[in-house]
């Protein structure tokens, strides 16, 4: 009678196997996963099937940790600003903790193996609106999440090609400026600042 796969080894494999896509890239290949993780590739498709869904898996297992770590930077705060929260959290995107999340999913995007996750384009966008318009909404304007996920889209491309930090965290900044102006005239707004004077 064959063994049972056991949840408990197939998750610390798909740790590890996570943990080595993210630090290396997403291997084309079991022997990379199997030498990171100290089994054999038969060990991997036995816990996991197939190649494409160990793969599958890992790229799962990866995302999640990010939209867990992202998420928590774009929670508003009650003790600063939302602009400051999302220089905060652009700041940790950019740097040392996110950039194997970036470098893993542009490349998802951007080879064959988009075809382990076909719908992942849209996922990547949709993802962040929730968390983006929950923490808008402290200042008021819910309603800006799609612009500041397009900027924010758009800044990490130009960043990914350019390799310009310095350009880059000032463009966020000065449009984090705007996203601030916005909100001031809403608050204005809803306090009857920006109202007309009765006629005496």
């Amino acid at each position: 009678m064959g063994r049972r796969p056991q949840p408990h080894i197939k998750e610390r494999l798909l740790d590890a196997c996570a943990d080595h896509a993210l630090a290396h890239g997403l291997p084309d290949r079991l022997e990379p996963l199997a030498t990171a993780t100290g089994t054999s590739a038969r060990m991997l498709i036995y816990h996991f099937g197939t190649r494409d869904a160990l793969l599958r898996a890992v790229l799962g297992r990866a995302r999640q940790r990010q939209l867990d770590t992202f998420g928590d930077l774009l929670r508003a705060r009650p003790d600063e600003p939302y602009t400051a929260t999302l220089d905060r959290a652009w700041t940790s995107i950019t740097g040392p903790d996110g950039l194997p999340y970036l470098r893993m999913f542009g490349q998802l995007r951007e080879s064959a193996e988009q075809q382990l996750w076909p719908d992942f384009r849209r996922t990547a966008t949709t993802d962040w609106l929730g968390p983006l318009e929950d923490g808008l909404r402290s200042i008021g304007r819910p309603d800006l999440a799609t612009l500041v996920l397009a900027v924010i889209r758009g800044l990490l491309m130009d960043l990914d090609a350019t390799g310009d930090t310095t350009r880059t965290d000032q463009a966020f900044r000065d449009f984090l400026g705007t996203v601030e102006h916005l909100s001031s005239g809403y608050r204005r707004a809803c306090a009857g600042q920006d109202a007309p004077a009765e006629a005496p």
